[in-house]
Formats: C-alpha cells, sequence, structure tokens
C-alpha cells in the first residue's frame, strides 16, 4: 500500500472513530438499514465521537468520485451540503491534499443550527426521531466543524463555509463550477434547494452523490431527487452506494459511448 492510500484509508478510519478501539464491521460498514438502527450502531454513530455517520462504503465512494474527477481532468470545486461534524467535507480535503491538488475548493455547506422544522408529513417522520430529537436535530455550530478540519491540518484557504440556510447561501455562492456535489440535506426542501441552486454549476462527467436514497420511508431527500430529474429531463442512471445512498454521473452516456 502506497503512502498516499494509507494516508487516506488512516483519515477514513479515523472520522468513523475505529482507528484505536476495535469496532463491530456491522457498526462500521452495515450492509442492511436493520443493521443501521441498533443501538450499538447510535451510540457509536451518533453519539460517539465519529465525525461522520457515513459508512466505509460511503466514504469510498466520496474517494472515487473525486479521484475520477482529478483523473479525468473533470473541473470544478466539491461540495457537500449537510455537513454535520465534517467528516465527509474533512475527507474531500484529505483528498485534494493527498494528491496534491492546490486549485480546487471544498465548499462546506450547513445551516451549523441543525435541521429546519419540515413542511411535509414525509420529512416529519425523520425530525419526530427520538434519536434525532436527542441530538438536537443535528445541530453542530461553526467553530466545532472548523475545530475538526484543524485537528487533521486541513483547514486552510482551500476550505470555505457556507453557514445559514441553503436557500439564502447557495443561490449567492460564488461556485463558478462543481466536479462533485453532495447532497445531505435530509429533507425534500433542502435537498430541491441544493440541486436548484447547484446541479447546473457541475461539470459534465461530475457526480452527484444523495445520501439519504435509500431512506424514502422517513424523509422526502429521494423523491426531491427524482422530481428534479424529472423536471429537468436527466436521465443519467442512478447507481446505488448501498442500501442508503446512491450517485450517477452527468453526463455519463457521453462517457459511455
Amino acid at each position: 500500500m502506497d503512502f498516499k492510500t494509507q494516508y487516506l484509508e488512516t483519515v477514513k478510519l479515523s472520522l468513523m472513530d475505529g482507528l484505536n478501539t476495535p469496532v463491530p464491521k456491522t457498526i462500521l460498514s452495515p450492509q442492511t438499514l436493520e443493521e443501521q438502527s441498533t443501538d450499538e450502531w447510535f451510540d457509536h454513530f451518533w453519539f460517539g465521537k465519529t465525525l461522520t455517520m457515513c459508512s466505509q462504503k460511503r466514504l469510498d465512494n466520496v474517494q472515487f468520485c473525486i479521484e475520477s474527477c482529478i483523473g479525468n481532468g473533470i473541473p470544478g470545486d466539491l461540495i457537500e451540503c449537510g455537513v454535520w461534524r465534517g467528516g465527509v467535507s474533512i475527507l474531500m480535503r484529505a483528498v485534494l491534499a493527498a494528491h496534491q491538488v492546490n486549485d480546487r475548493t471544498v465548499w462546506v455547506a450547513d445551516s451549523f443550527q441543525g435541521l429546519p422544522k419540515p413542511n411535509n408529513d414525509l420529512d416529519q417522520k425523520m425530525y419526530k426521531m427520538p434519536e434525532v430529537q436527542e441530538t438536537n436535530c443535528f445541530s453542530v455550530p461553526l467553530a466545532t466543524v472548523e475545530s475538526n478540519f484543524h485537528r487533521y491540518g486541513l483547514l486552510d484557504e482551500q476550505v470555505q463555509f457556507l453557514p445559514g440556510w441553503f436557500s439564502d447561501t447557495l443561490p449567492s455562492a460564488s461556485i463558478s463550477k462543481l466536479s462533485v456535489l453532495r447532497v445531505d440535506g435530509d429533507f425534500y426542501d433542502s435537498t430541491i434547494q441544493s440541486l436548484r441552486y447547484l446541479y447546473p454549476k457541475v461539470s459534465t462527467g461530475g457526480y452527484i452523490i444523495i445520501d439519504d436514497w435509500g431512506l424514502s420511508d422517513i424523509c422526502g431527500e429521494k423523491a426531491a431527487v427524482l422530481d428534479y430529474r424529472k423536471q429537468h429531463n436527466i436521465t443519467d442512471p442512478i447507481i446505488e452506494i448501498d442500501y442508503h445512498s446512491a450517485y450517477w454521473q452527468k453526463g455519463s452516456y457521453l462517457f459511455q459511448n
């Protein structure tokens, strides 16, 4: 294993808080929603010291998408919409650092106040989950996320924060092009806003990652994606990462033919 690979594998394991204490594979890499819904999983990921809720497979996908864009010369910055403690955004910056890429920015978009009150019954299901309420609706202050970046030595001018509700921050964000757009807004409105303001900026060949694709029974992220794709005649194939998340490559048919 070369140093670059070893560094990124170590970062991913650390973000999941699996570096120094043995953690069962069913916790770090659950294979089903049922495995992810155990008390042990919640205790480790939501109420423990992890900086991400993502499994190894989902973190691997983020790395793949970024490295694909670097390797194929797909232009644009990276953005995560909905960052919680900042783990995936930290990984984005780590991948750029590992490949010595200094001309791309990682945009970190979040309210840093937790989830907004939802406007529909579907999103209410997630909003009212006891675990969501216990985490104060995923509220993590901006200063905490900045500190998490700093601990990894990755808080620099290539990291830009967009604090506030997506409807307020995304329309005026000084982003010209994106190569990777990761959407983790949970709710229908947050997801539609992320796609409305940012999808047109994704370069052909870039990637769109949808975190809560598999949670369509408790939140509206998947419904928003399907509605947006239908409205804009987007037919690029959606690829499931696992039971939880999915992604697609913009204009992927151009790369297959």
